[in-house]
């Protein structure tokens, strides 16, 4: 059995909006050019999916709405876009582009061909960035995703052997189509580490979000204030993730790796460093070898840092799934450099894999909190987290049979 793949098609660089959008496929490119200049995919051989059919996206969407995507046309130019057009399509966060329905199509396909990669048993982890669109509903596109390709292969896996599967979604928004496909499901474990829904769209992800009927205590929120740094961040998810895990025992680990988390992200407010969205993956990879033999299915997501955030965020995710870790001190390539320098002339190129994060953290130890440091600012920050913690735990950790104020759990 191989350790890893990766899955990677330049069809991904179609799932393209509009010029000013914010969404831009070109951070996929950047990532894989920056990946390949490393040295990090020498001797892999990348997986190339075909686009998901109807029939595979018929397991999360309504057929009414795969239809409208078929048949949106792009607004003309100067024409304002609707407020709330018909399944989402034509808004101005969800644009309609030309084929967009395959481009969208082929997005789900490398997901699923993810899955079936590890499902096989040919490997035990399996990467698509192409991936994570986390947001798409059954019938209306959301939050530039048009087809949820994360549902979809969870539905898949539930049909191909497995029957406790676990997602964990790091991106700064709130993963609410995926908690919304699974939420009356009980093989199907959603946890969202993501920035408070009182600041950030979609507005939804509270401690009470917890599931429901069969499915209560499967679904854990834990929202995060503007403006948590890498070492209160890895604290909550170290003091949620973990024991929710050891709970409910997934034989699976699908991860969303979104990294819009950091703190140059243009569209959120939270303020990791590359190094602790580094960690954060490492967390995972450790967490699937711990509770589910290995098996961890990772996606992309959001991240808008283009040119200085995404490529090295998600090169980092593909040197952890490959066992290839990459040290944040390593100087990035030259000619990788001047590739990225030619596309945003005015945007310095990062110099090194790193930010000089600070991801060493105090473990959560209760609801006591931890000491006070003498920092007001520190201080105040760990409170912030740990009444974040604390308020998930209490809200779900009880129905996985679990002690809620317990640092042991």
């Amino acid at each position: 059995m191989a350790a890893a793949t990766v899955v990677w098609t330049d069809r991904f660089l179609e799932y393209t909006w509009t010029p000013e959008h914010p969404m831009k496929p070109s951070r996929l490119g950047f990532t894989m050019s920056l990946a390949r200049e490393l040295g990090l995919l020498e001797g892999i051989e990348t997986l190339v999916a075909d686009p998901a059919g109807v029939g595979d996206l018929l397991r999360v969407h309504t057929a009414a709405y795969i239809e409208a995507v078929r048949e949106a046309t792009p607004a003309q130019p100067g024409t304002a876009a609707p407020v709330s057009p018909p399944y989402g399509l034509g808004s101005m966060d969800n644009p309609v582009f030309p084929h967009m329905h395959e481009a969208a199509s082929v997005i789900v396909g490398g997901t699923l061909a993810a899955a079936a990669e590890i499902a096989s048993g040919r490997v035990r982890r399996a990467v698509s960035i192409g991936g994570g669109m986390h947001h798409a509903m059954p019938n209306a596109a959301s939050g530039f995703c048009v087809y949820n390709d994360v549902a979809v292969a969870i539905s898949w896996l539930l049909e191909h052997g497995f029957d406790r599967i676990a997602y964990v979604d790091v991106d700064v928004h709130h993963g609410d189509g995926v908690q919304r496909a699974f939420y009356g499901d009980p093989r199907v474990l959603t946890i969202s580490i993501h920035q408070h829904p009182a600041t950030l769209w979609p507005n939804t992800g509270w401690p009470e979000e917890i599931g429901a009927g069969a499915g209560e205590g499967t679904a854990i929120n834990l929202p995060v204030l503007p403006g948590t740094r890498d070492a209160q961040w890895l604290r909550g998810f170290h003091a949620v993730v973990p024991g929710a895990l050891a709970a409910f025992r997934p034989q699976i680990l699908v991860g969303q790796c979104g990294v819009d988390s950091h703190r140059e992200d243009p569209l959120a407010d939270l303020e990791l460093t590359v190094d602790g969205q580094r960690a954060a993956f490492l967390a995972m990879r450790g967490l699937a070898d711990r509770y589910a033999e290995g098996r961890w299915l990772a996606v992309g997501g959001g991240g808008y840092g283009v040119t200085r955030v995404v490529p090295r965020a998600w090169t980092h995710l593909l040197a952890t799934a490959l066992d290839r870790e990459i040290e944040p001190v390593t100087a990035t390539p030259l000619p990788w450099r001047e590739q990225v320098r030619a596309y945003a002339p005015t945007v310095p190129p990062p110099e090194t894999m790193g930010d000089g994060g600070e991801v060493m953290f105090a473990a959560w130890d209760g609801p006591g909190g931890a000491p006070a440091t003498g920092n007001a600012l520190l201080d105040r920050a760990q409170r912030a987290i740990d009444t974040a913690v604390l308020a998930t735990r209490r809200a779900s950790f009880g129905l996985l049979g679990l002690d809620p104020e317990d640092p042991r759990d």
